[in-house]
C-alpha cells in the first residue's frame, strides 16, 4: 500500500508541476507582448505639434520683419579664390593657377571623402590680413567683403593688365551639422549665404527624435564664441540673427526625451525578457 501511495503522490506532484509550468508559461507569453507594447507606446509618443515647422500662433506675426542678409567679412585664416580675366589669356594663367584645384570644393558636397579631408587650394589670408598676388605682391583684404576685395585687386592689376576683371570668393566656407539629423557632416558652401533650414535640408532634415524647438547654433567670430537657440516650430526663426548662417557655424540638434527614454526602457525591459526566458528554460528541464 505504501508503494501505491508513493506512486500516486509522485503523479500528483508531476501533475502539479506541469500545471504550474503551463500556467506560468501562459502568463509569460501574455506578459512579453505587454512589455514590448508598453515600451513602444511610451517611446513613440511624438505629437504633430512637436514636428511641424514654422507654426503660426497668436504670439507670432504672420509675416516676420526679416533679417538683413549676412555678408561675410574676410578674416585672417580664410582661403580665397581669386579669378582674373583680361585680354591676355597667358597673363591670366599666372593668377588663376592657384584656383584650378578649387572647383571641386565649390559645391554642397561634404568635405570628407573616403576618410580623407579635402584640402582647398587658393590664396590664404595671412595673420596680417594680406594675400600674396603675383606681380602686385601683398594685398590687404582683412575686414573687406569679397566685392570690395575684388575691386581692390582689380585696381592694382590695371597697371599690368588691360581691362582686367577680378572675382574673389571664399573657398573654405564650411558649415557643420551634427546631432539628430539624417546625415551629420561638414558641408562646403559655394555661395556666400546659406540659411539654417537650407543647411538642415542638406543634412537630410531632422530625424523624428530631433528637437525642433531647441536647435543650437555655435558661432565663433573675432575670438568670441556665441550660442544661439532656435525654435524651428515657430515663425520667429525668420527674425533670428542665427537664421542666416556664418562661415564655420556649427549646428547641433538635440535628441528628444523619447530618444533617451527609448534607450533607457530597452535596457530596463531586456533583463525582464531574458529572466522570463531563463525561468521557462529551467522549468522545462525539471518537468521534462
Amino acid at each position: 500500500m505504501n508503494l501505491i501511495y508513493d506512486f500516486l503522490d509522485h503523479i500528483d506532484k508531476n501533475t502539479y508541476m506541469k500545471n504550474n509550468f503551463w500556467a506560468y508559461f501562459r502568463v509569460s507569453l501574455a506578459t512579453l507582448p505587454a512589455l514590448l507594447g508598453y515600451s513602444l507606446f511610451f517611446t513613440s509618443c511624438v505629437s504633430q505639434k512637436e514636428v511641424t515647422y514654422f507654426q503660426e500662433s497668436p504670439d507670432n506675426p504672420k509675416r516676420g520683419t526679416g533679417m538683413q542678409a549676412y555678408i561675410p567679412i574676410i578674416q585672417s585664416g580664410d582661403v580665397l579664390s581669386v579669378v582674373v580675366g583680361s585680354l591676355n589669356p597667358e597673363a591670366n594663367e599666372i593668377f588663376n593657377v592657384r584656383n584650378l584645384a578649387t572647383a571641386a570644393h565649390l559645391n554642397y558636397s561634404p568635405t570628407a571623402a573616403a576618410g580623407a579631408r579635402l584640402q582647398p587650394v587658393g590664396y590664404l589670408v595671412d595673420e596680417e590680413g594680406n594675400i600674396e598676388v603675383p606681380l602686385i605682391g601683398k594685398v590687404k583684404v582683412d575686414g573687406l567683403t569679397t566685392d570690395l576685395a575684388s575691386k581692390t585687386v582689380r585696381t592694382l592689376l590695371e597697371k599690368y593688365l588691360k581691362e582686367p576683371t577680378v572675382a574673389v570668393r571664399f573657398v573654405g566656407y564650411k558649415i557643420s551639422v551634427l546631432g539628430e539629423v539624417k546625415n551629420p557632416t561638414v558641408f562646403v558652401v559655394p555661395e556666400e549665404r546659406i540659411t539654417l533650414p537650407e543647411a538642415l535640408s542638406l543634412a537630410g532634415d531632422l530625424t523624428i527624435y530631433g528637437r525642433r524647438d531647441n536647435v543650437m547654433v555655435i558661432r565663433e567670430e573675432n575670438g568670441v564664441r556665441t550660442y544661439g537657440k532656435i525654435d524651428l516650430t515657430s515663425r520667429e526663426v525668420f527674425d533670428s540673427p542665427f537664421y542666416y548662417l556664418h562661415k564655420n557655424d556649427v549646428i547641433y540638434v538635440e535628441p528628444t526625451k523619447a530618444k533617451v527614454t527609448s534607450s533607457d526602457r530597452t535596457l530596463q525591459i531586456l533583463p525582464l525578457v531574458l529572466s522570463s526566458l531563463s525561468v521557462i528554460a529551467i522549468i522545462l528541464t525539471r518537468v521534462f
